[in-house]
């Protein structure tokens, strides 16, 4: 488009949408010059003048038809100067905001309404999103510890013929509402965070229904490209659509990256209940399942779709990857280094005891049951630890306050070390001032850490903080590239994330907090530091009797096989579990049990080839999906211009 063009564009628009902009841009420019000082997010009324000043020429045609110029004219322009207040002085006007984004989110859904009635009311539309329902129902069924996953080769075919049957905009329509019930259905258990936290419960809520439209979206991306690469052939060949089940693995993989990073249902999760058909992590890891479990029910959907003899041979497909699975693992297995626990009583490995005191929730932050919730759980430790103990382990925050703030707690943790002649690992909280301004939000930095008392060391323990930490619970992503996102407060836990990955000795272990046992890379960073054992320790409270805890322990599982990490888990109120190199279980406590569980725990005496490989590929999965939607959109611009 030459600058003619666009001039030429510019004199044909009507003179009250030119008298719009114009009074738009005054007011904004004067409220500019008008802003305080005031650090952070600010209130000043004046700021509520642009949108006062917009709504008359909602009465004039001229101007605010088509009502989406007018509507993104207003919201370019306000929020242009919005973020020229937050750049230039680090600070932004509260009614500001307000007013920038509510009103657009309101026009966008509506927008977003419209387009769900038209297709609503389209009986193709109505066909696709029962058959996309079906699918993502019944995968919702087969995360451990429910019983549907050696059947996720084939629980997405009726996913795989929508998208092959109807056009990219009804994929998308049926994808995104079937992701909603398949995403309500797998994090159910997160609306029962509303019991316990500080937060206000409707902005909790509204939070779980935001965290389920963003995961579905990831799903609608692959609709939308899977839609897309259909019609994209290369000299007869669809070589978009083969390559699709890799490129699924990269959306994957794109989830478990960044500050929004949340990789809990990974397809390659469902196998977790049959340990022989999960053996194949050591090589090819969960994403390595992802590609088998996509590339099965795609080519069983395309062999629904086909006519001839030819197609029989492709339903084989699922058979031949659950056997092949099964019969690996189960020569795996049937070594004697992969009989469960092998050597445990080697001399080098330690005794550990897991104290599981089952504190609800509701309770742990009472200050005023401090004292007994110390009292239950150090009697626990000190009672049911046996003699030649090596390592006790007490869940996360066991100590619910700042730990430098207990002197008391600090000295009867040493002392129990002392006496029991074994290592203590508590999860409690920790801060550090960084500065003295009362107007800077982030005075403290808090940290969810773990600390490590050891016999005859009377110094302050050793610390771990916590590196992943779950966004918007603990922490506002970007809140370090944005700093002013420091003085949003939504009830989260405001931690500074950890940077160091710990080696303890004698044993070489490493302790994980939480989420932290969920992410690969913090395994392999430790695996490469020597480390022979993974010391989880969490609080799944939050989540109540719900499903939350055991998929928690899956994935934990998934890991262990993965890179041949043995783990020692202890969760506050449940699952505990000990988790050999092969995924053996052994001593899983019940939810909310009060129970003490110890073992000899084997070290990591295995080497498996994702550990080695495992970085390149999950490198190459993020390349993979640039790659994919660079050469999806050329091919898209290429087939046009023919």
């Amino acid at each position: 488009m030459t600058t003619d063009h666009i001039l030429n564009k510019l004199k044909t628009l009507p003179r009250a949408y030119k008298v719009y902009v114009a009074i738009l841009v005054a007011v904004e420019f004067v409220l500019f010059l008008l802003r305080p000082d005031t650090p952070g997010l600010y209130t000043q009324l004046p700021q509520l003048l642009p949108i006062v000043a917009a709504i008359p020429f909602l009465f004039f045609k001229n101007a605010r038809r088509p009502f989406a110029r007018f509507m993104n004219t207003y919201g370019i322009i306000v929020f242009a100067f919005l973020a020229l207040d937050y750049v230039t002085r680090s600070h932004a006007g509260l009614f500001q905001i307000v007013t920038t984004f509510i009103p657009m989110m309101l026009y966008w859904f509506s927008l977003f309404a419209r387009w769900n009635v038209k297709l609503f009311k389209q009986k193709d539309a109505r066909i696709a999103l029962a058959l996309a329902t079906i699918s993502w129902i019944f995968v919702a069924f087969a995360f451990p510890p429910l019983p549907l996953g050696p059947a996720m080769l084939v629980l997405l075919v009726p996913w795989f013929i929508m998208l092959n049957k109807y056009n990219r905009e009804t994929a998308v329509f049926a994808t995104f509402w079937a992701s909603m019930v398949y995403n309500t259905i797998n994090y159910y258990w997160i609306r029962n965070v509303m019991n316990v936290e500080t937060a206000p419960s409707g902005l909790i809520f509204l939070g779980l229904i935001l965290l389920i439209a963003y995961l579905s979206l990831f799903n609608v991306l692959a609709a939308f490209a899977y839609s897309t690469a259909k019609n994209l052939k290369i000299k007869g060949k669809a070589y978009l659509l083969i390559l699709f089940p890799v490129f699924f693995a990269g959306i994957e993989m794109v989830r478990t990256t960044g500050d929004f990073a949340f990789p809990w249902s990974h397809l390659g999760y469902t196998f977790g209940n049959h340990l022989e058909l999960i053996q194949a992590l050591s090589i090819i890891g969960v994403f390595g399942y992802s590609i088998l479990i996509v590339a099965s029910n795609q080519a069983v959907a395309y062999a629904f779709l086909q006519k001839g003899r030819k197609k029989f041979a492709i339903f084989a497909i699922p058979f031949v990857i659950f056997l092949t699975l099964l019969i690996h693992g189960s020569c795996v297995l049937s070594s004697s280094e992969a009989s469960p626990y092998y050597n445990a009583d080697a001399p080098e490995n330690p005794s550990i005891a897991m104290v599981q005191p089952s504190i609800t929730q509701g309770v742990k932050w009472s200050k005023t049951r401090f004292d007994s919730i110390i009292t239950k759980t150090f009697n626990m430790a000190l009672d049911s630890a046996q003699p030649g103990t090596n390592i006790i382990l007490l869940a996360e925050t066991a100590i619910p306050d700042h730990i430098r703030r207990q002197p008391i707690i600090l000295r009867r943790l040493h002392q129990m070390a002392d006496m029991r002649n074994a290592s203590i690992l508590t999860g409690a909280l920790d801060y550090k001032r960084i500065s003295n301004d009362m107007n800077n939000p982030r005075r403290f930095e808090i940290y969810n850490a773990s600390f490590l008392f050891t016999p005859g060391d009377n110094d302050f323990p050793k610390r771990y903080i916590k590196k992943h930490l779950v966004p918007f619970s603990e922490r506002i992503p970007f809140d370090d590239v944005f700093p002013i996102l420091n003085y949003v407060d939504l009830g989260e836990g405001d931690f500074v994330p950890g940077k160091e990955t710990p080696v303890y000795g004698p044993y070489n272990w490493t302790p994980y907090i939480c989420y932290d046992a969920i992410f690969g890379d913090l395994i392999r960073e430790a695996i490469q530091a020597g480390s022979r054992l993974m010391v989880n320790i969490t609080n799944d409270g939050w989540f109540g009797r719900s499903t939350a805890p055991f998929q928690h322990l899956n994935i934990v599982r998934h890991l262990a096989v993965t890179y041949g990490y043995p783990v020692a888990r202890l969760a506050n109120s449940g699952v505990s579990a000990f988790i050999d190199q092969y995924g053996h279980y052994d001593q899983n406590t019940n939810i909310f049990e009060e129970r003490v569980i110890q073992r000899k725990m084997p070290l990591k005496t295995r080497s498996t080839i994702y550990t080695s490989v495992g970085e390149f590929f999950e490198k190459f999965l993020l390349w993979f999906f640039a790659i994919y939607l660079v050469a999806m959109f050329a091919l898209g611009k290429l087939k046009n211009k023919l």
